[in-house]
């Protein structure tokens, strides 16, 4: 297997996992109150959010990018 394949793996990985805390972060009864209150997620889960949705799609593009 080529090693961005490989990256691509890894970052899926790091993508699924970070995608995961975001999850529970968002689960948590001080993000409930506080998207409660104002319609929005904490800080640090939306950065968990975004880290692990630009993660997940690197991944996926270096996956199927194919060797020059």
């Amino acid at each position: 297997m080529r090693s961005s394949g490989i990256l691509g793996i890894v970052l899926l990985c790091v993508g699924a996992l970070l995608l995961a805390f975001a999850w529970r972060a968002s689960q948590a009864p001080v993000d409930q109150v506080v998207n409660t209150l104002t319609g929005r997620f904490t800080d640090a889960t939306m950065w968990y959010i975004i880290a692990g949705a630009a993660a997940l799609v690197g991944g996926v593009a270096l996956m199927v990018a194919r060797p020059r």
